[in-house]
């Protein structure tokens, strides 16, 4: 095994990305491992909108099959996902040269906890979180940001959201994940990394 990864779970808006940026480490963005909006099985919100928060419309075996390929090889071709297009419109490829650590963020990486345990690859996995009203504020700008929908439809989603992060926390925490704030995770993994640098 040339390396092993931190899985970062936990709310949309949480700080995920941010801190995942900042530890300098190969970055695998799960939210890239969603299902083509098209697809008929994709479930729906009550908005009548793709639900982007259903596990359902996540691809969780073929964001495995790449962890493991990176993990394995030290390289792998990773899909690119965009939200406002709901589909795959390019790839992009990864290569971890050296690093002991790969850390995989979005959503739904507690989905996967179980199985990147089993199969040895997994190093830790932290469920980033904030207080509720802070995480949709977050949320809210950074998609106004990137123009994933319309303003209206984007309120009434972080609304909704608000509503769940307690539930989304708890999920992450019940599949194995350390809750933590974006400050006490980033020490996290560096301590990993110190101890996977010097073992």
């Amino acid at each position: 095994m040339r390396s092993r990864v931190v899985l970062l779970a936990g709310p949309s808006g949480a700080g995920k990305s941010r801190l995942a940026e900042q530890v300098g480490l190969p970055v695998v963005r799960l939210d890239d491992f969603y299902r083509d909006g098209d697809d008929e099985a994709m479930p729906r919100s009550p908005l009548g909108i793709v639900d982007w928060d259903d596990p359902r419309s996540w691809d969780g075996e073929r964001a495995v099959a790449a962890l493991e390929q990176l993990c394995t090889t030290g390289s792998a071709d990773l899909p690119v996902y965009d939200i406002a297009a709901d589909g795959t419109v390019g790839h992009r490829p990864v290569s971890i040269g050296d690093a002991p650590l790969i850390v995989a963020e979005g959503i739904f990486a507690d989905q996967i906890t179980g199985t990147l345990r089993e199969r040895g690859l997994l190093a830790a996995a932290i469920c980033v979180y904030h207080h509720r009203v802070v995480t949709f504020a977050r949320r809210f700008q950074r998609d106004l940001r990137e123009h994933r929908k319309p303003p209206l439809t984007l309120l009434r989603r972080g609304l909704l959201l608000l509503r769940d992060d307690p539930q989304v926390v708890a999920r992450c925490v019940a599949a194995g994940c350390e809750p933590l704030h974006p400050k006490a995770a980033r020490t996290r993994i560096e301590t990993l990394l110190t101890a996977s640098t010097r073992s």
